[in-house]
């Protein structure tokens, strides 16, 4: 194929990556693996005759396709496949030797271990990256830095969340480059406050962590339903964290549509952390409610 050709369809790929994101948003994993897997296979094939500018063009492009690969399989709670993928994203960044997308692809490593609750595997992984800090773009250090929060929130250290997601927040006015992979700090609203609030969550700081969700749940509109079915399944966490049983099932209620709707894994992860939040009320009337609120999630599990 002639170099010409080619160029254009990096581009086309990288347009039609902004697509995928924001479909991710609503419908969830399952719908999309298969077509963004096929795209990265067609990328893959370009790759083995392309040279020069064009080959690492496509190697860019190549590991951001391979980075939502993975993601997508994450949410649909297949680890052995998302660490598979990570895995690719790691091995084609490396060999673009592009810092910002070797730094990203350790930073998605760095989800899995979460994912995983190996908190010290996340803070080894994002303090690599941010070890060569001065030569990555804002993104890929907020990107680190808020992740190595969830670290430090695996392994009980607050005043290091803080830290980290304080620090993250003066860099974001800096985002400024055009790359097109790893915009969830653009795209996504309130996002610095998303990764606080699911980091005072883990802390079993209920009440922090119900009020951040209030905050990010009135500007996160209503087509993220993906987006909205996990935080309010945290927010509700939070709630049941907070003595408050009856708050928690009335918004299980709306996030148990969702979970049926987007057949996200990740949903029904939070799900599963709402039902050990609220076993003390296992045997009252509103733990019986919930029950009844999840059995259809868990008839489609």
């Amino acid at each position: 194929m002639f170099p010409e050709l080619v160029a254009i369809l990096i581009d086309y790929f990288q347009q039609q990556l902004e697509g995928h994101y924001g479909a991710d948003m609503f419908l969830g994993p399952h719908d999309l693996i298969g077509t963004v897997s096929a795209q990265y296979q067609l990328i893959d094939k370009l790759l083995r005759s392309a040279k020069g500018e064009t080959r690492r063009g496509l190697l860019r492009v190549g590991a951001a396709y391979a980075a939502l690969v993975g993601w997508l399989y994450q949410d649909a709670g297949d680890m052995d496949s998302a660490a598979f993928w990570r895995g690719i994203t790691q091995e084609i960044a490396m060999r673009s030797r592009d810092p910002h997308l070797i730094g990203y692809s350790l930073v998605n490593q760095a989800q899995v271990r979460t994912d995983l609750g190996d908190g010290h595997a996340v803070l080894d992984l994002c303090e690599a990256v941010l070890d060569d800090a001065d030569r990555l773009v804002p993104k890929v250090r907020i990107m680190a830095m808020q992740q190595q929060a969830h670290g430090a929130s695996l392994t009980g250290e607050r005043g290091l969340v803080d830290q980290l997601i304080d620090q993250a927040d003066r860099l974001l006015p800096r985002v400024d480059d055009n790359l097109p992979w790893g915009n969830a700090c653009r795209r996504t609203p309130g996002y610095l406050e998303v990764q606080r609030a699911t980091c005072y969550g883990r802390l079993g700081l209920g009440a922090e962590a119900g009020a951040l969700w209030s905050q990010v749940l009135a500007i996160v509109p209503e087509t993220a339903r993906r987006d909205r079915g996990v935080y309010m399944a945290r927010q509700a966490t939070a709630a049941a964290a907070a003595r408050e049983p009856d708050q928690a099932v009335e918004i299980a209620r709306t996030v148990a549509t969702i979970v049926v709707e987007t057949r996200s894994a990740r949903m029904r992860r939070e799900l599963v952390a709402l039902e050990r939040a609220m076993r003390p009320w296992h045997d009252a009337p509103v733990g019986r409610d919930l029950a009844e609120i999840l059995e259809p999630v868990s008839k489609g599990n």
